[in-house]
């Protein structure tokens, strides 16, 4: 299987000086967190990491002694033209692929397996975890308009697998069509191509703000070497 990081972020939300996924939580980089669970992933046998120019050198740095090849990618202005560049660097034979945020660095490996496993199949699935919260609907006024059932609501997560001709094509059609969405798996909603979810619990969050550093810092304590 063939495995995407998105790592062109920035850490504005963060409040950092630098790309978040170079933040230190737990010891290591939440990169490295990342990268850990990439690695121990039994189905992934090539890695590409999708950053900004600049954060290439510190990036590439902590991949000095990385158990598993990794390539970089640069990516572009938003994380949409970031994962087409990386779907264009993977090697011609690839026939599936995971694209996975890097700043989820509390995912486990046995879900990249999980995950790869259906892919393989020639399905499009996402991560994600049922939302416990009640949701609420609001129009421009901040007034409530409804609450939609959260029986039927998950939160979207990664990775996110599909066939690689598939993503490809639903990329291209975002271009012409002028798309921009926020995840792959919009893509293939807007073309009514279906997606499964399997469900990765709610401990795999994205580290976004401060308050996400320590969640990550607590669950990762208990996984240091």
């Amino acid at each position: 299987m063939h495995l995407l990081i998105a790592a062109a972020g920035s850490g504005s939300r963060m409040g950092a000086d630098r790309n978040k996924l170079l933040l230190k939580v737990a010891g290591k980089t939440v990169l490295e967190w990342t990268l850990k669970a990439a690695f121990e992933a039994k189905t992934i046998s090539w890695i590409g990491i999708i950053g900004q120019p600049k954060d290439k050198n510190p990036i590439c740095s902590i991949l000095d002694n990385s158990v598993k090849a990794v390539q970089w990618i640069n990516g572009g202005s938003t994380r949409q033209q970031s994962v087409q560049l990386g779907l264009a660097a993977l090697p011609n034979d690839a026939k599936s692929v995971l694209i996975h945020d890097g700043a989820r660095c509390l995912v486990r490996s046995f879900v990249f397996d999980e995950i790869s496993k259906i892919v393989s199949q020639g399905q499009s699935v996402i991560a994600a975890s049922q939302v416990t919260d009640t949701i609420k609907k609001v129009d421009i006024n901040g007034e409530i308009i409804e609450s939609p059932p959260r029986s039927d609501l998950w939160a979207a997560q990664t990775p996110q697998g599909f066939p690689v001709n598939k993503l490809k094509h639903a990329h291209s059609e975002a271009i012409s069509r002028g798309w921009n969405v926020t995840d792959d798996a919009s893509l293939f909603e807007r073309l009514g191509l279906p997606v499964k979810i399997y469900d990765a619990g709610p401990s795999n969050i994205k580290v976004t703000t401060p308050f996400d550093l320590v969640i990550a810092e607590s669950l990762l304590s208990t996984l240091k070497d």
